[in-house]
């Protein structure tokens, strides 16, 4: 495994567009994360694409999402948004199933869901 990323072991683009995809698809249904997203489905779209856009570059694919959005500023980009821990656990909950959903390799999965738990916890800005 030393020296292929991340995003080449698990499949690339393929991957990250499916994880975001039932990762949506929980936020859909979730009536504490739900209000944080977009109400157009359009828009709801764009924000799955960006997340797997970022999730493939961060991980070593294409700089698709610099070249598009720009710095992540993942906290500057999420600052409007009240997320606590309830919100961070409602996050993870669906992230760790979406995750599991494609039976990884347990180090791949393990590194992966370490990263997006600490991105969680980066994000939190209020205390309830």
């Amino acid at each position: 495994m030393s020296g292929v990323s991340l995003y080449d072991r698990v499949g690339g683009d393929r991957f990250f567009d499916e994880l975001t995809t039932r990762f949506y698809s929980a936020v859909a249904d979730d009536p504490l994360l739900r209000p944080l997203y977009p109400d157009d489905d359009a828009e709801l779209e764009a924000s799955r694409r960006h997340l797997a856009l970022f999730l493939a570059q961060f991980w070593g694919g294409p700089r698709v999402y610099a070249e598009l959005r720009g710095h992540p500023r993942l906290r500057m980009r999420h600052s409007t948004f009240r997320i606590g821990p309830p919100e961070r656990d409602a996050w993870l909950r669906h992230m760790r199933t979406a995750v599991q959903a494609a039976e990884l390799d347990p180090i791949d999965a393990m590194q992966l869901l370490s990263y997006l738990t600490d991105a969680a916890e980066h994000l939190v800005n209020t205390a309830t």
